[in-house]
């Protein structure tokens, strides 16, 4: 099939590269001439496992070209699959106003029969906003499909190849059978082909993320009452998530959610119901708690140093909003490090990944450290953020010598309090018991 994706962001790139591994023809489109180079020469500009290779041999077997001309790629291309951003504005609410552009677009450069695909996250109506505004500007036939993604960062790739289901929003036989041609290769081994109209699809992708963003905030409610009755919320979590009702899977407690998803879309679903005058209690909780988990946990370091942190020297381990990634977006570090900064705190970080993007976001206001070890030198307390994998066993012998102090916050729970006491450290964690 003859794709294209407009829009060379996490979902744009690794749609368009995951269709062209299963030998489609892909042209991926976007205005920014910059990423275009990049990509031209088999770079990627975001950290995705598995993307840049993926991408590379895709380039050399000509399956996949990258392009900044939108008008030459919607003409050359029978199913246009839109990958583009939806941020949020002030009110919550997403912004649409470049997947409308494109729409547009598309409308003006129709040459024939299209399947147009939203792969971007949009709110409910999107599809018949897109609908219409393509109508504007083409008599030529098309259909507009709804086709949510459920891929997570970090494991975007195999989640696209191996997809636990592919929803398609879409009441038209023509484009029902392009999308079942599209996706037969990633569901032979039966996993759902669910088929639904327009508004449904939609409303899923929401529901879906909200329900997880639920789940985080909801644990760490009962991680927050843990620590007040002396329970631990790993113990919890176990007996909690064995059961097939609830399932073990976004119960672990820390300082929040972040990303590219997680708040927009939940922010989002709340205007909807908004906007139908229904008000979403739970949805509203559910933000009201995750700002508020990141500030509880600054709340352990500022009391452990009787609220005096001017000059403590603070080394920070993950910057990302989660491991395998460089998204920083809504990023609990930020929050985190910004606290630690106006309370005096010198703040000296490690990241695997994201210290290039961190620093779009903090700036100069931090210490970039070249290793993890380094960060630690004379820091007064170690703050773990992101759970990456190097972190999990680190040499502790090593940092209690590079460490002037002997405290850790752990805001991912990834080490054992008991331990952490017998190798003669102080530990915070989670709604976990204090040794």
């Amino acid at each position: 099939m003859k794709i294209s994706v407009i829009g060379t962001g996490y979902v744009g790139l690794v749609v368009g590269t995951c269709f062209a591994e299963t030998g489609n023809d892909v042209i991926c489109a976007d205005i920014d001439e910059r990423k275009i180079k990049m990509l031209r020469k088999a770079k990627s500009p975001i950290y995705e496992p598995g993307l840049e290779e993926l991408i590379k041999k895709n380039i050399i077997e000509k399956r996949i070209s990258f392009t900044t001309n939108i008008n030459q790629t919607i003409k050359a291309t029978d199913v246009i699959f839109l990958a583009l951003p939806t941020p949020p504005m002030e009110d919550g609410s997403a912004d649409l106003q470049h997947v409308l552009a494109v729409a547009k677009q598309i409308g003006q450069a129709m040459n024939g029969y299209k399947v147009v695909v939203n792969k971007s996250t949009v709110p409910v109506g999107t599809a018949d906003r897109v609908k219409e505004a393509i109508s504007k500007y083409t008599k030529h036939p098309f259909d507009v499909v709804s086709n949510p993604e459920f891929l997570k960062e970090g494991a975007a790739v195999m989640d696209f190849l191996k997809p636990d289901r592919i929803v398609v929003g879409t009441r038209s036989p023509r484009a029902i059978k392009a999308m079942e041609e599209l996706y037969a290769p990633f569901i032979r081994t039966g996993n759902p082909f669910i088929v639904m109209d327009e508004r449904s699809s939609e409303l899923t992708k929401y529901a879906a993320n909200s329900m997880l963003a639920t789940k985080i905030s909801f644990m760490n409610e009962v991680a927050n009452l843990c620590e007040l009755v002396g329970a631990d919320v790993e113990m919890v979590r176990k007996g909690v998530g064995s059961d097939p009702r609830v399932g073990p899977q976004f119960l672990f407690a820390g300082v929040g959610y972040g990303g590219s998803c997680f708040p927009k879309d939940v922010s989002a679903l709340v205007k909807t119901s908004e906007e139908y005058k229904y008000k979403f209690q739970i949805l509203n909780s559910v933000i009201d708690v995750n700002k508020t988990q990141r500030l509880l946990f600054t709340k352990k370091i500022f009391a452990h140093f009787k609220k005096n942190l001017k000059n403590k020297k603070i080394a920070v381990w993950g910057l990302s909003f989660k491991p395998n990634t460089d998204d920083m977006r809504e990023a609990p570090s930020v929050t985190i490090i910004k606290e630690l900064l106006k309370a005096g705190a010198k703040v000296h970080a490690y990241d695997p990944v994201a210290m290039h993007e961190a620093k779009r976001h903090l700036g100069n206001t931090i210490t970039y450290a070249k290793r993890d070890y380094d960060a630690l030198k004379d820091a007064d307390a170690l703050v773990v953020v992101t759970e990456w994998h190097e972190f999990r066993v680190p040499d502790f012998k090593k940092m209690k010598k590079l460490m002037r102090g002997n405290v850790i916050f752990d805001g991912r729970n990834i080490y054992d309090p008991v331990d952490m006491h017998k190798k003669g450290f102080k530990y915070f964690g989670i709604g976990r018991k204090v040794e």
